[in-house]
């Protein structure tokens, strides 16, 4: 890939073994109770009480290329009647079978994108997310290794690609907009990569990312 703007000057945090250390250092080794992040943060009247919110979980499976680790992001199908055409991590509600937040999102990047649960380390969690749409969704960050085959789930997923960890890790890169939604300016963070919009929950998810590990 080329053309990486605000591209940090130490790409060498973004190898393997400096970001994986690094990750395991500053994100938590058990799923977090407390909700920091989420909607309201920019949208103060999104708040509500958290108990309602739904137990949600995403994968954001970070492949340990070299010289630099990538994020793996999805697209989702434009026929679908919620987020249709939007970018998302892998991730869906918790089920009541599943074993925790970590169990339910590999199930879910599973039925996705056909990642095999067992190719997948866990390395920590960050704090939950809270959405305006009515989820507590707590992010899972995962190490894979390249080569991996997947299958998408055509009914759910349009397309998988991978972006650097030192594009999304870098502020410049992250903005905070806003449109009117039912009546309502809402606003959110987004970031473009390569002729795409990454925005909403998934742009607030990688600046929570870069908060706990690099700020």
């Amino acid at each position: 890939m080329t053309g990486l703007p605000g591209k940090p000057s130490d790409a060498s945090r973004f190898s393997p073994e400096a970001f994986f250390a690094r990750a395991t250092r500053r994100l938590d080794r058990r799923p977090a109770t407390a909700a920091i992040a989420g909607d309201h943060v920019l949208n103060p009247d999104f708040a509500s009480d958290e108990a309602t919110y739904h137990e949600a979980a995403i994968l954001m499976p970070v492949v340990a290329r070299r010289p630099g680790v990538g994020m793996l992001l999805t697209q989702r199908t434009s026929h679908l009647s919620a987020h249709a055409g939007q970018i998302a991590f892998p991730g869906g509600r918790v089920d009541a079978a599943d074993a925790g937040p970590a169990a339910a999102a590999l199930r879910e990047a599973h039925e996705e994108i056909g990642l095999d649960p067992a190719a997948v380390e866990v390395i920590g969690y960050l704090g939950p997310y809270l959405t305006r749409t009515g989820y507590r969704v707590t992010p899972v960050l995962g190490r894979i290794e390249p080569g991996h085959q997947f299958v998408l789930n055509r009914d759910e997923v349009e397309d998988l690609f991978e972006v650097p960890m030192a594009f999304l890790m870098t502020p410049a890169n992250i903005r905070r907009a806003s449109r009117v939604i039912m009546g309502r300016e809402r606003f959110f963070y987004e970031l473009d990569f390569d002729g795409r919009r990454i925005w909403g929950v998934t742009a607030g998810i990688i600046r929570a990312l870069h908060e706990r590990m690099f700020a």
